[in-house]
């Protein structure tokens, strides 16, 4: 089952990681968390896994738009 998109690229993961986080900066989006899979899930389940990572990347005024556009009261 595929459930991504992907692109083959002749760098290594470090600088794919770096280029993917200039791009993302220039389109207005900053990472602000970094999650290392391969990292987690050798510290907590002891296993090895090929070298994977979770970049949360957020454009601070999208999401406020986004998250203004239906306030709620509590």
């Amino acid at each position: 089952m595929t459930y991504h998109n992907s692109k083959k690229v002749n760098t290594t993961f470090i600088e794919t990681i770096n280029r993917v986080t200039e791009e993302l900066q220039k389109e207005g989006f900053g990472v602000l968390t970094e999650i290392d899979v391969k990292e987690t899930l050798k510290k907590k389940l002891d296993v090895d896994f090929r070298k994977y990572k979770i970049l949360g990347a957020c454009n601070p005024p999208l999401a406020y738009k986004a998250l203004s556009t239906e306030e709620t009261s509590v």
